[in-house]
């Protein structure tokens, strides 16, 4: 049986704010619907990818921000941490982990750079939405066995 991941609810503060902040990413917008003052539902994108963000009012009962550690996989970090910068994203340095391929939560271990041998699962960089939900580029250019 397939389980395919297909949405994540994203607690935000400003719906149109948000909307703004990942359409400026290069989210596509798939569904802004407007039910009324108490329910809104804003669904996006990330390019290239078969999972969805949703947020809005009256969507979820979780904090402003509270959602952190979210993945977007990217094959070329420096690029892609280019291409952000270019559109206004306030994104941390490229940095690797100390201890090896994957980081921790926290900025305890960060060198900065990318990972020395660009090991695939081992260059990152980090971002948040305006309501400081956590985002991390995560450079894979060779899928583990199995991924």
């Amino acid at each position: 049986m397939d389980l395919k991941l297909e949405v994540v609810v994203l607690p935000v503060s400003d719906v149109d704010r948000a909307k703004a902040f990942y359409e400026a990413l290069g989210f596509r917008l798939d569904v802004d619907h407007i039910a009324d003052d108490s329910y809104r539902v804003v669904h996006l994108t990330p390019p290239g990818s078969q999972s969805s963000i949703l947020f809005g009012t009256g969507v979820t009962t979780a904090a402003p921000g509270s959602v952190q550690g979210l993945h977007l996989i990217v094959e070329d970090i420096e690029e892609a941490h280019a291409d952000l910068a270019a559109r206004g994203i306030d994104i941390s340095e490229v940095f690797h982990d100390a201890g090896g391929v994957f980081h921790r939560g926290t900025r305890e271990g960060r060198v900065s750079g990318p990972h020395p041998t660009r090991a695939s699962y081992g260059s990152f960089a980090a971002f948040s939405d305006p309501d400081g939900n956590g985002w991390v580029l995560q450079e894979v250019t060779t899928r583990l066995p199995g991924r």
